[in-house]
């Protein structure tokens, strides 16, 4: 009998289906962007940055349905070379939570009045080995990604979908599937990266 591989075909294609309906035509969104401001005084270099229109209609959508959004931050800071390759010094990983919690956005449990178009990230600041010469240059380069639905989740569901004894031959739809939702949750994540110069008070 060929029932169980139709069941689990009808639960794998209904999730798609579902999956899919979060790109049902909606007003267009605005591209994401991110900038930085980066300071230098003495050793210690501060950075300010923030992330614009990263969520999207879709991803307003889950994020009201309950589902948190994970704002994931990269920020390099580097030495600027005239005739050599620019020297990497630091690097700095962050990671925030968005949310949607009593009728309002939240990030790491901060409200935000005005909504989610412009998100404020947690400041970073490196300390220098020693004092730069007066002459050196460096420059901050950041890559800011939000993600509501991650890979490993739709991966986690594709499994679930598929649970059971399989048909021979069944295999590959359990691949495809899991492919799928996959290639899903890397439509809805969005991402951005810019650069600033470090700049010393006059």
């Amino acid at each position: 009998m060929d029932w169980p591989r139709k069941h689990v075909g009808r639960r794998l294609g209904t999730a798609l289906i579902a999956v899919a309906g979060l790109h049902a035509p909606m007003v267009h969104a605005e591209e994401p962007r991110t900038t930085c401001t980066a300071t230098l005084a003495g050793r210690r270099v501060m950075v300010r940055s923030e992330a614009f229109d990263f969520v999207s209609p879709e991803l307003d959508r889950l994020v009201r349905l309950g589902m948190a959004g994970k704002l994931e931050v990269e920020l390099t800071l580097w030495q600027r070379n005239t005739v050599w390759f620019d020297a990497r010094m630091d690097t700095a990983r962050l990671t925030q939570v968005l949310a949607f919690s009593k009728g309002a956005y939240v990030l790491d449990g901060r409200p935000l009045p005005e909504g989610p178009a412009s998100l404020t990230l947690e400041r970073v600041a490196w300390t220098l080995e020693k004092r730069p010469e007066p002459g050196a240059r460096y420059e901050v380069r950041i890559s800011v990604r939000l993600h509501v639905v991650t890979a490993a989740s739709l991966g986690r569901v594709a499994a679930w979908l598929t649970q059971g004894k399989q048909a021979p031959g069944e295999e590959g739809n359990t691949l495809t599937g899991t492919v799928l939702l996959r290639s899903v949750a890397e439509d809805l994540a969005r991402g951005a990266s810019a650069r600033c110069d470090v700049t010393r008070p006059p």
